[in-house]
């Protein structure tokens, strides 16, 4: 066989077949961007490139991200958690507190995510260190903690805890990974990309292994779907 026909063939089995049908079709894809160059985190023996930032269930029935990261302006609620897992087909890692909630209700709610098969728990950004702390002796999966400001104390959170660090730090998001992945070059950690390339590739090469994307909201993408339905319908007309 010659170099040129070995060539082909390697070429060939890094070509992933896919599957679909006319009903699926339609679904919220993350950039392919993320899965090309991020290096994931393998939890429990899956490994997440991509995590869709979203707790409606419509979008999470329909995407092609790796992982669902479902945090919300509200207290953490079990019915929540239930409603979610019981629609998701790909891991969920779910928000249990830490700004209004705290202490043994973060617990709970942690615990209960756990048996209703979560892949890890997210505790927002003021969660106190003994929170952190209790949440990591009860659960028997990864304790996810936001960093929302470069004046965090990272070292403190890791003491208490934190298996992964969840960057969300607005423009300062890539400033905030870099700084975090010169001072912990092994540490796991996701961080909100933007929507463009550019600005995923530059959080990523600055250190974060997985990349939380921030999908369009039900009412934009149904936008555009009604305006593909007008054009359609003016069109009979046309004719």
């Amino acid at each position: 066989m010659s170099k040129e026909e070995i060539g082909k063939r390697e070429e060939k089995k890094n070509i992933t077949p896919e599957i679909t049908s006319a009903l699926r079709r339609n679904i919220v894809k993350v950039p392919e961007i993320i899965k090309k160059r991020a290096s994931g985190i393998t939890i429990f023996g899956k490994t997440i490139y991509s995590l869709i930032f979203t707790t409606d269930i419509a979008i999470i029935e329909n995407t092609n991200a790796d992982c669902i990261i479902a945090v919300y302006p509200f207290t953490p609620h079990p019915a929540i958690t239930q409603a979610i897992m019981s629609v998701a087909d790909i891991p969920v890692l779910c928000g249990v507190g830490g700004g209004m909630t705290s202490g043994l209700r973060s617990v709970n709610i942690a615990l209960h995510a756990e048996f209703q098969g979560a892949l890890g728990v997210v505790l927002n950004a003021p969660t106190p260190l003994d929170t952190v702390s209790a949440v990591k002796e009860t659960v028997d999966i990864p304790v996810i903690l936001t960093i929302v400001s470069e004046h965090t104390d990272v070292r403190k959170k890791i003491e208490a805890g934190a298996d992964i660090l969840n960057v969300s730090g607005g423009g300062k998001t890539v400033d905030i990974v870099r700084m975090i992945r010169n001072e912990y070059p092994d540490l796991p950690i996701i961080a909100t990309g933007g929507g463009e390339e550019g600005s995923i590739l530059e959080t990523i090469e600055a250190g974060a292994n997985a990349i939380s994307y921030t999908p369009p909201t039900n009412g934009e993408i149904f936008r555009h779907k009604m305006d593909e339905y007008r054009a359609r319908e003016a069109m009979k007309y046309i004719k």
